[in-house]
């Protein structure tokens, strides 16, 4: 099992978990005394504003441990590319502590005075304006780390590509992908949750499709990565095949190569401007009212990664058959065996290394 064996990583480690520990206690506070305030009288078509703070706090507690596991597996890997992704990830993580202050004094509003003491407001702003200022200033403090662990992890993939760089570009894109792959994961499943929770019913046929996409968000996500770890483009026209299957024989002749994977990558997009178009024009735009501003910030997001994905997914398909494969190989073997002896700098008996080689 890996330790952290330097003060810079120990930082990092210790720097997130105060701030997940600091922001899902003021969550809790929140949570209990909204819904202490909340009344029997609630009205029905104020029902989804009830229902903002548990899907907040459920999505809070899901997104700081996912990024505590994101933080151990790239000081595990020793991976630049997903630390520094780490502190863009708590950037969109205080996007959301903004729009989530507005929504709850939004929500007090629409259920005052008969669904909701009104004083909860009153005693629950002071942490709602506490949480972005701690996820700030957490912000900053990994943003600090993250540059330390950049020299720091240097070393890493100096040695385990040596001074290759066209090898260490393509290496480079392929950190970014499995990188963007994990991050889109939380906030696929981000908006989902929200969407399930606050905004469809049960009895609505959207409610099935929606739970449906999930698992299968999940699986292409997974299949992505290990098809392109293997640079097999017989898998990844699979992964298409199976994913709509009525379609073999076009598909078959139309995937002559691996690009066409990110077919699934154009569907995922569309998905989610039909969803952004739909928050804001139609006659379902009321029922997402309540969770409007949360729901266009996770949309945007996802999008905007969607995007980036399906730029890099071509540049790894581009990779593909060029040598990359035996390095991604090398490296998931060597992992544990760095873990004693890769933590820290390299002494001055290796050389300094070259600016132009710390690319993680």
């Amino acid at each position: 099992m890996y330790t952290p064996a330097s003060l810079w990583t120990w930082a990092f480690l210790i720097v997130t978990s105060v701030q997940a520990a600091i922001v899902l206690g003021f969550e809790a506070y929140v949570f209990a005394d909204f819904q202490s305030g909340l009344t029997k009288s609630t009205n029905t078509s104020n029902d989804a504003y009830s229902r903002t703070i548990p899907t907040f706090l459920t999505l809070y507690i899901f997104g700081f441990l996912y990024q505590l596991l994101l933080v151990y597996d790239a000081l595990r890997l020793k991976n630049t590319i997903q630390v520094i992704g780490l502190a863009v990830y708590n950037v969109g993580l205080l996007i959301y502590a903004a729009v989530q202050m507005d929504q709850i004094n939004e929500a007090v509003n629409k259920l005052t005075p008969n669904g909701i003491n009104p004083n909860v407001w009153n005693t629950t702003r002071p942490f709602l304006v506490a949480i972005p200022c701690v996820i700030a200033v957490g912000t900053i403090l990994m943003s600090i780390v993250a540059w330390k662990l950049y020299d720091e992890f240097a070393w890493t993939i100096y040695k385990h590509i040596s001074a290759d760089l066209r090898m260490k570009r393509r290496y480079l894109t392929y950190q970014i992908y499995i990188a963007l792959l994990k991050f889109d994961f939380f906030f696929f499943l981000g908006f989902t949750i929200q969407f399930v929770v606050i905004v469809v019913h049960k009895n609505d046929s959207e409610f099935g499709l929606t739970i449906g996409a999930i698992p299968v968000t999940i699986i292409i996500l997974l299949m992505a990565a290990y098809w392109t770890r293997r640079e097999s483009k017989a898998g990844m026209i699979a992964v298409i095949v199976s994913a709509n299957p009525e379609h073999t024989p076009l598909l078959r002749k139309l995937l002559t190569t691996a690009r066409c994977a990110q077919i699934l990558y154009f569907a995922g997009l569309a998905y989610f401007l039909f969803k952004l178009v739909r928050m804001y024009h139609g006659n379902k735009q009321k029922t997402y009212i309540p969770v409007r501003r949360s729901l266009t910030t996770f949309a945007v997001i996802t999008v905007i990664l969607i995007i980036l994905t399906i730029i890099n997914a071509c540049m790894c398909t581009n990779n593909f058959g060029r040598g990359l494969k035996p390095y991604i190989q090398r490296r998931k073997l060597e992992s544990e065996d760095e873990k004693g002896t890769m933590n820290e700098m390299p002494n001055l008996a290796h050389g300094p290394v070259p600016s132009r080689m710390t690319i993680d």
